[in-house]
Order: C-alpha cells, then sequence, then structure tokens
C-alpha cells in the first residue's frame, strides 16, 4: 500500500512537471507567434510604440528587430531621428558595439541637428573604445577612437559627458605613446642604430608630448653614440660632434634623468675624441 502511494506520488509529480512545461512552451510560442505577427503587420505606429516599450524592457533584441522595420516607413517624418537613434542605442544597450558605432556614426551624419546627436557622438566614442586592441595589436582602431573623442570635445566644449570620456582618452593615448615607442626601441634592440635614431627623432617630431620622452631622448642619444664608435674614421668626428649635441638634448630637459650615469659616460667618451682630433 505504501508503495503504491508511492508511485502515485511520482506519477503526479511527473505530470504536474510536465503540464507547466506544456504550459510554458504554449505561453512562448503564443508570444513567439504574436510579435511575428506584429512584426508582419502594416501598423507602423503599433511597431513604434511596441519597439519602445521592448526598449524600455530591456528586450532590445526585439526593439532592434522592430525599429529596423519600420526605418523606412518614418524616412523623413518627425520620428525620423528617434527611431534611427534608439535603433543605435539598442544595440550599444545589447552589447553590440560594432553595430552601435556604425549606427551612431551614420545617424550623427544624417540627423546633425538632432537633440539626440551629442549623445549618439558621445556613446560611439564609447563603442569605438571598447572597439580598440591592446597595444602590441593593430592600433587603427585605437587612432579612429582617438579621433572621434578629440572631434567630440571640439563639437561640444561644454557637454557633461567629456569628464567621462577624459579617462578613456588618456588610456588610449597611452596605449599609442606605447606603441610608437616599442616600435622605435626595437630597432634600438636589434643593434640597427640609424634605423633606431630616425625612427625615435620621427616619433617625437609627431607627438613631442609622448609620455616614453625621457627614455626615447636617452636611445636616440644611445643610438647617436653607438654610430659614431662603429663608424669609418672619416665619419666619426661629426658623429661624435652629434652625441655631445643629444646630450644636451637629454639634460637640458631632464637633469636628473635616471640615465644621468649612462648618458655622462658617452659624453665623455665623444669628448675625448673630439679632443684628441
Amino acid at each position: 500500500m505504501y508503495l503504491c502511494g508511492l508511485y502515485l506520488g511520482i506519477i503526479f509529480m511527473r505530470i504536474t512537471r510536465l503540464f507547466y512545461f506544456l504550459l510554458a512552451v504554449a505561453l512562448l510560442s503564443s508570444c513567439t507567434g504574436k510579435f511575428e505577427k506584429l512584426l508582419k503587420s502594416n501598423d507602423a505606429d503599433r511597431k513604434y510604440k511596441a519597439a519602445m516599450e521592448y526598449y524600455g524592457k530591456k528586450k532590445y533584441n526585439k526593439a532592434i528587430s522592430l525599429f529596423d522595420n519600420i526605418q523606412m516607413y518614418y524616412r523623413g517624418t518627425p520620428r525620423d531621428d528617434s527611431v534611427n537613434f534608439y535603433l543605435a542605442k539598442s544595440y550599444f544597450l545589447d552589447k553590440d558595439p560594432y553595430s552601435a558605432a556604425h549606427y551612431f556614426n551614420t545617424f550623427r551624419q544624417t540627423f546633425p541637428r538632432s537633440q539626440f546627436t551629442e549623445e549618439a557622438s558621445f556613446l560611439r566614442c564609447i563603442c569605438l573604445y571598447e572597439t580598440t586592441y591592446r597595444p602590441s595589436l593593430d592600433p587603427k582602431p585605437t587612432s579612429q577612437a582617438l579621433a572621434a573623442m578629440n572631434e567630440f570635445n571640439y563639437l561640444y566644449p561644454a557637454s557633461a559627458w567629456k569628464k567621462e570620456l577624459q579617462p578613456l582618452h588618456e588610456d588610449l593615448a597611452g596605449r599609442m605613446d606605447e606603441k610608437t615607442f616599442s616600435a622605435a626601441k626595437l630597432y634600438h634592440t636589434i643593434e640597427n642604430y640609424k634605423s633606431a635614431f630616425t625612427a625615435l627623432k620621427t616619433a617625437l617630431k609627431d607627438n613631442p608630448e609622448n609620455r616614453y620622452r625621457e627614455d626615447m631622448l636617452y636611445l636616440i642619444l644611445s643610438s647617436s653614440y653607438m654610430i659614431a664608435k662603429n663608424s669609418v674614421p672619416g665619419k666619426q668626428k661629426d658623429r661624435y660632434q652629434t652625441v655631445i649635441d643629444e646630450y644636451y638634448n637629454v639634460i637640458s630637459e631632464y637633469p636628473d634623468t635616471k640615465y644621468r650615469k649612462e648618458v655622462d659616460k658617452m659624453h665623455r667618451e665623444a669628448l675625448d675624441f673630439l679632443e684628441k682630433k
């Protein structure tokens, strides 16, 4: 009798679970079918209202489908900018920065005077920042993100969002400095001193504010010293004079440089050589 009751209880539980499972499937199918029916309808105003409701409920996939569906219908109407803005922002909030960046960029170009343009430009900067790579990889996305931030700061000097972009801008600028420094330093590491000298000089000319400036000035001096030391006798005099010039470039800016011992040694050797000539 006890076993019979136990079996009946198990069967009842399984039937109950099956019932709720089938009910959930039915409800899901009903909701899905309702959404598909809405998507296929010709009622653009109803779709717009539903899209905004889905957006408010954080159901961004459905909002994207509806906003995308009614884009053409509202082209040139007062709702044109809001449809396109919320389409882009739905991609952003749905964690798709690549698509969002594209749509925000299209939006700001299409609607330069919209009430949403400043925010769209700001969010585009955020998206571009999120699609950048570490310094050792392709610097192009980093350059694009920096350019977008610089443009935003120029167009919206009083924007409340400038403060949020500042640490991101500093991070990207630091990555670019590191990328530039590492690429130029590599020539010095592999003892290609002429290329190192040229690359470091060019890098500092292009960006005098590089945060690795002290290291770069030191490597320029070191490269010039090695070039002079390894030159044929007929070229050494001029090249040791370059060493002295680069030495003063270092200590005039960084009199307490961390490389003081090394730069003084190179300077003395250059002076000794020239005094003998």
